[in-house]
């Protein structure tokens, strides 16, 4: 139970960390979300699955505590704070996918029109 405790813990600080450390709380979470799992005693397709959602949602809560406090430092509330938040998490969202779609155009090596039309392409299709 102590274990369990312990590895909770942990999870919430990764999932409080700022974007600046983007890269190591993913790796943090990670680590954390494998750990979660041997105390599980989970085992090949599960534990891959559950490592995965586990990563996925610390990702989610961290964006979603970070446009929380974005809003509280802009001191909005109610309706306004919610509206927001909202827009902050979809912008989120909307500029990782670009940044996905940036990278596959590199891994493919395209410059120019054809990487403009691709990024373009890859964006709306999310």
């Amino acid at each position: 139970m102590k274990r369990i405790l312990m590895v909770l813990s942990l999870c919430v600080t990764v999932m409080g960390m700022g974007m600046g450390v983007a890269q190591s709380a993913t790796s943090g979470a990670q680590q954390e979300c494998e750990a979660q799992a041997v105390v599980k005693k989970l085992a090949g397709a599960a534990k891959t699955s559950f490592v995965g959602k586990c990563v996925k949602d610390a990702s989610a809560s961290a964006k979603a505590s970070q446009c929380e406090k974005a809003a509280a430092d802009k001191k909005l509330a109610g309706a306004a704070k919610n509206s927001f938040v909202q827009k902050c998490l979809k912008t989120d969202g909307a500029a990782d996918k670009a940044t996905q779609c940036e990278k596959a155009a590199a891994d493919k090596k395209l410059a120019g029109a054809a990487k403009n039309s691709f990024i373009q392409k890859c964006v709306k299709t999310a």
